[in-house]
């Protein structure tokens, strides 16, 4: 799920899924490869939510290793992709700031590539975690990956120079420069990100924002929700450099970029669900 400024406003990646794919190439399938090692070394169940599905390749990975998947998100663009490039999965239009598909009918929630810190307020992140509440089944897994609030303390590498990226699609060179900005109050990294392309149109400008969850912040909201952590960690994940392979098991630390967690659902706390 990648909204910049809202479900609404229009976003030339998310508007425009093939294009989406070519920015952020996965052949190998890593982030779904990943999904499935934690769902498996912790005997999640077949029924599995993708929140955030995007154009549906994690949740298509996932599909074919056997599981029962639902993708969701907010773009319609990218929900059409998913049903006719990466068929398999149900998808379906949802908010992950509030959805109801049912009461206990997942084995786990996957949320990948930051889509959690779309929730940017303290409320929207609670009507997340209530929404997973809600659908899982007792001892479900919550599987999310997402930037590491904690590696922005002391640290400005990521937001001294912007960031200047450049891919061909379709024959015409786009080029992106991403600047970040940390707001401190409201606890957000802000993006602005300019592309160009060189068939001669207008430069775009989009906005977006992710809430910066700290580690043990995070340990605090999945236990007021009912979650015991069993895993988390900076890497290897599938975002990571070295990244994530078969074999590799999750680290110690929370120190660098990407934060990777996985949880499980106490099934005491699924009597007082909302």
């Amino acid at each position: 799920m990648t909204p910049e400024t809202g479900a609404s406003a229009p976003n030339l990646l998310t508007d425009h899924p093939e294009l989406y794919e070519a920015r952020f190439p996965d052949p190998d399938r890593l982030a779904g490869r990943w999904t499935e090692d934690c769902l498996r070394r912790h005997g999640a169940g077949p029924r599995v939510l993708d929140v955030g599905c995007g154009t549906g390749r994690d949740a298509a990975h996932l599909h074919g290793a056997g599981r029962r998947v639902t993708g969701v998100d907010l773009s319609e663009a990218m929900l059409a992709h998913a049903r006719t490039h990466h068929p398999g999965p149900g998808y379906v239009r949802a908010d992950l700031h509030g959805f109801d598909l049912g009461q206990g009918v997942f084995d786990a929630v996957v949320c990948l590539d930051s889509t959690l810190l779309y929730c940017h307020t303290n409320d929207q992140l609670d009507g997340f975690l209530s929404s997973c509440r809600r659908a899982l089944t007792p001892g479900a897994l919550l599987v999310a990956e997402m930037r590491n609030g904690a590696y922005f303390l002391g640290r400005t590498d990521l937001l001294d120079t912007p960031g200047v990226d450049e891919f061909t699609w379709r024959g015409t060179v786009h080029r992106s420069t991403t600047t970040l900005m940390v707001n401190r109050t409201d606890q957000l990294l802000h993006r602005t990100r300019v592309w160009n392309a060189d068939d001669g149109s207008e430069p775009v400008e989009q906005r977006s924002a992710w809430r910066l969850l700290f580690p043990q912040e995070l340990r605090h909201f999945l236990a007021a929700h009912g979650f015991e952590v069993l895993e988390l960690h900076d890497g290897p994940g599938p975002r990571t450099a070295p990244a994530w392979h078969e074999g590799r098991l999750p680290g110690r630390t929370t120190d660098a970029d990407r934060l990777h967690v996985v949880a499980r659902l106490n099934p005491i706390h699924l009597t007082g669900s909302a």
